[in-house]
């Protein structure tokens, strides 16, 4: 390894662990799940992708351990975002309460998802009432 990769190595290495260690200071501060799931997703981003990036450096993309810190590189810039996502929707749906200096709940007051309640699924449709006939019951009914 020459000197000057040397260096970028020990420098994206040391900007992942301040990442990781102020991630790890905010999840210990933030008063409610949903900012300690940004902290958390601000670490898991911001804290392994430039640590791997100085493996890379370090190691060389070809070797080994390159091709494996770039694969799980790709596979964090990809999973993180989804799984953040996916644990505050459903923190949020069954009940977990906001922090209550939080300046505005953004999705109930856009009416789309009331909080509290069970999702209904994509494309969920009310049962159709006699009001609401469907293509069967606008043809008689009938089978095959």
């Amino acid at each position: 390894m020459t000197s000057i990769t040397g260096i970028t190595a020990i420098a994206l290495a040391g900007i992942g662990w301040l990442f990781s260690l102020s991630g790890a200071v905010g999840i210990l501060r933030m008063p409610d799940l949903y900012s300690r799931i940004q902290c958390s997703s601000k670490t898991i981003t911001m804290g392994a992708l430039p640590t791997l990036i100085a493996l890379v450096v370090g190691e060389g993309p070809v070797s080994t351990y390159g091709s494996r810190a770039l694969l799980v590189a790709a596979a964090l810039l990809v999973v993180n975002p989804a799984a953040s996502h996916a644990l505050a929707r459903a923190a949020y749906k069954v009940g977990v309460p906001m922090w209550p200096g939080a300046v505005t709940d953004q999705v109930s007051a856009r009416g789309r998802v009331a909080p509290h309640e069970p999702d209904r699924g994509r494309g969920h449709r009310p049962a159709a009432g006699p009001e609401q006939s469907g293509p069967a019951e606008q043809d008689g009914g009938g089978g095959a």
